[in-house]
């Protein structure tokens, strides 16, 4: 099949499509593509005959060859339809996209063509928003995935992570991205609960039902009707209790407190935990059969010290959250300091990090002065001009040289190059291409 006949059978179908969409040749060129993925990436016809990472991605070279999952490469492998999540550049700038790519078969049953499909994640910021998650590494990708996977459904979802992770935005952004995003959003806390005092709140309570029951009030069950229901924290329930909560999820139907009228719960179930549940099943102190229904699609939180990349843009988007944090911004000493620092406390303790800096800094710069001494005493004196050997420089101006300089180092071994950095080899490769880019202007 030739590309005009490829454009003739297809534009019909591209038309069709609301998402952007295009027709990709073997050879990663765009052969088509409709209006709404020309308006996304472009906002003209100069997209058709590029090659679909030089749009996408700005890059030269595939996906493959620059440290990604390239979709079109697996559909070639696989002969099957493929999903992955990328970071595009649009014309809105950065964002998260789900792509989906599908194996197109001429009259011979051989593949001809590709169907691109895009699918902009709306769960997800890859520059500092003032509210949401936000992220870029790899880590923090393979977990939005999960999410943008599982949010459209119904399936019970546990979210495992270390304190501070963000576990309640996660929750947060899985209903905001599923059929129920127009309903409550209802969080419990399920630490520090009594036996009367969980069933009161989850279930609701009549009048006269227990001492100091002065009027019936409705339970957090009833109040998520038609939404999502949050447990957070569920290894901390008590063993008496989770029986209770078993039944719930199992029948779908509750009472309240002191009445004996059945009522029907219609929630989505998100769960989170900081504790290792198969451990404590072994202890005998949580329920294999609760775990079981709760635990059908489990998220994993990358922890704050496995998000290297996204420190910086998790500093300047806490900064725009935090009250009257937006005038301030990080040194590049300070900066350098947390990103040696392990974060025990992760998300959470590096807000109250830059909390404290603002408090002792007078000139709206939190430098490492303003830091926690566990966070100072971790890194070393920057080199000075005379060691460097030369004036001050933009940042990004001596970024470029320093990679420039590595690379002459690594010529052939890119991995090696990004692992010893710190960074994923997609990130390397950005970087060189923009170093590239200055030192051609240079």
């Amino acid at each position: 099949m030739t590309a005009v006949e490829t454009v003739s059978q297809f534009s019909g179908i591209l038309a069709a499509l609301e998402e952007p969409a295009a027709i990709l040749s073997p050879d990663y060129k765009i052969i088509a593509a409709n209006d709404a993925y020309i308006a996304h990436y472009k906002g003209s016809d100069a997209v058709v005959g590029h090659h679909c990472y030089e749009v996408s991605h700005h890059y030269d070279v595939p996906c493959d060859q620059a440290g990604e999952s390239c979709p079109l490469r697996e559909c070639q492998r696989t002969g099957r339809r493929q999903r992955v999540l990328h970071l595009h550049n649009t014309r809105h700038g950065e964002e998260h996209v789900d792509v989906e790519m599908i194996p197109i078969t001429d009259n011979s049953g051989r593949v001809s063509c590709y169907l691109e499909k895009m699918q902009v994640v709306k769960e997800a910021a890859a520059s500092p928003e003032e509210q949401g998650l936000v992220g870029r590494s790899p880590a923090f990708m393979a977990m939005l995935e999960l999410v943008h996977r599982a949010a459209p459904s119904d399936i019970s979802v546990l979210l495992l992570g270390e304190s501070g992770t963000g576990k309640e935005l996660v929750a947060q952004a899985i209903h905001q991205a599923s059929r129920r995003k127009q309903m409550p959003f209802v969080t419990v806390e399920c630490s520090g609960l009594s036996e009367a005092l969980f069933e009161s709140e989850l279930f609701g309570h009549e009048k006269g039902a227990f001492t100091g029951a002065v009027s019936s009030k409705e339970g957090l069950v009833e109040a998520a009707r038609g939404g999502t229901l949050f447990l957070d924290e569920l290894g901390d329930v008590p063993l008496a209790l989770q029986v209770k909560l078993l039944r719930l999820i199992e029948t779908g139907t509750y009472r309240r407190v002191g009445s004996v009228t059945v009522h029907k719960a219609d929630f989505r179930l998100v769960c989170a935990t900081h504790k290792a549940l198969p451990d404590m099943i072994e202890a005998g102190t949580f329920r294999k059969d609760l775990y079981y229904r709760v635990s059908a699609f489990p998220i994993p939180l990358p922890s704050l010290s496995q998000r290297g990349e996204d420190l910086a843009l998790l500093v300047e988007t806490l900064l725009k959250r935090i009250p009257e944090g937006s005038g301030y911004h990080l040194s590049a000493r300070a900066l350098e300091a947390l990103a040696a620092y392990a974060f025990p406390g992760n998300i959470r303790e590096l807000r109250n990090i830059l909390e404290r800096g603002m408090l002792l800094t007078d000139d709206n710069v939190i430098d490492i002065a303003h830091l926690p001494r566990e966070c100072a005493n971790r890194t070393e004196p920057l080199p000075t001009e005379q060691q460097f050997g030369c004036t001050v420089v933009p940042l990004h101006e001596l970024e470029s040289r320093y990679l420039a300089h590595l690379v002459s180092l690594y010529p052939r071994n890119k991995k090696q190059l990004a692992e010893q950095l710190g960074v994923s080899e997609r990130t390397l490769y950005r970087k060189l291409t923009k170093a590239d880019a200055l030192m051609q202007k240079s």
